[in-house]
């Protein structure tokens, strides 16, 4: 049951003596771990719950009367933030992970709802926004993309080192063809030699299919988990 049909209940059933509590226990719930914030339509903060204070490491003062741009990290694209602004102007719910920067200088994750609180028209008068912290998944995002890009350059460089020996090889045993007139028996060593380099560059490069297949799977693995 959500919060909503409980405070029905409680208000149809004349319990409304059960509500204040009931209100309180989640106030305390959402305090405790989300970051909260209303802003006007305009984007000046109105309130924050003291989740956003410890987090952003501003004081209630210091937010109340400002915008989020406060907690602007500039890792976002403008187009991003007009793109979230259009969102919620139209009465639509945006969500998504934002990096904000706190008064220290650090950055933190946030994965954000921003939520229109409307007038009888419908209309936006205030945008409520919940964020949990997300920091310690995005810096594990990042560990392992420096892994994968490790990786990927180690097993390219190894590659691309193997693959120099055949394609040396070919290239001088097509030299001979080219500038001698060779027998028929130094003509099968020079085809054999040939065979054997093409079979190198693609176990080589079947190799380097697995590789990047791996990858791949791993990736895809890690957005469906």
């Amino acid at each position: 049951m959500g919060i909503l049909k409980e405070v029905e209940v409680y208000m149809t059933d004349g319990s409304q003596e059960r509500l204040v509590p009931l209100l309180m226990a989640y106030q305390e719930a959402v305090d405790t771990s989300i970051i909260s914030s209303i802003t006007d339509v305009k984007g000046t903060i109105i309130h924050v719950n003291q989740r956003f204070c410890e987090v952003s490491k501003f004081s209630r003062q210091e937010l109340l009367g400002q915008d989020h741009r406060i907690v602007n990290s500039g890792f976002h694209p403008k187009d991003f933030l007009k793109k979230m602004w259009k969102t919620i102007g139209k009465g639509g719910v945006w969500h998504g992970e934002i990096k904000n920067q706190a008064k220290d200088g650090s950055y933190y994750w946030v994965d954000s709802v921003i939520v229109p609180i409307k007038d009888l028209s419908g209309k936006p008068v205030q945008y409520l926004s919940l964020r949990t912290l997300i920091s310690e998944r995005k810096e594990k995002e990042e560990r392992d993309r420096e892994d994968q890009v490790n990786a990927m350059e180690e097993m390219l460089f190894k590659i691309s080192h193997e693959l120099r020996q055949p394609v040396v090889k070919i290239l001088g045993l097509s030299d001979l063809i080219d500038h001698s007139l060779s027998s028929p028996k130094d003509l099968k060593i020079i085809i054999d030699g040939i065979k054997e380099s093409a079979v190198m560059l693609d176990n080589h490069t079947r190799e380097l299919a697995k590789f990047v297949h791996k990858i791949r799977n791993e990736q895809d693995l890690e957005g469906g988990a």
